[in-house]
């Protein structure tokens, strides 16, 4: 399944946002460097999903606020 996500970087709480379906904003404390925040995105999603983290991975959006997660389940 592939969901969209708002990141926000840098945030004073973790959270996790549904605007919709496959829609998500999500708050993260670890800053935009070496991919730290990404990391701590897809392991928000795993928590959120209920899957192990190696099953989400990052398919575009690397640099970007605009974020597109693959989810195995």
């Amino acid at each position: 399944m592939k969901i969209f996500v708002k990141a926000r970087p840098n945030s004073k709480a973790e959270s996790i946002e549904k605007a919709d379906d496959t829609h998500f904003t999500v708050s993260v404390k670890e800053p935009p460097v070496k991919s730290r925040a990404n990391a701590a995105i897809a392991k928000a999603l795993a928590g959120h999903f209920g899957v192990a983290p190696s099953q989400v991975s990052l398919v575009s959006g690397f640099s970007s606020k605009q974020k597109v997660f693959e989810i195995e389940t």
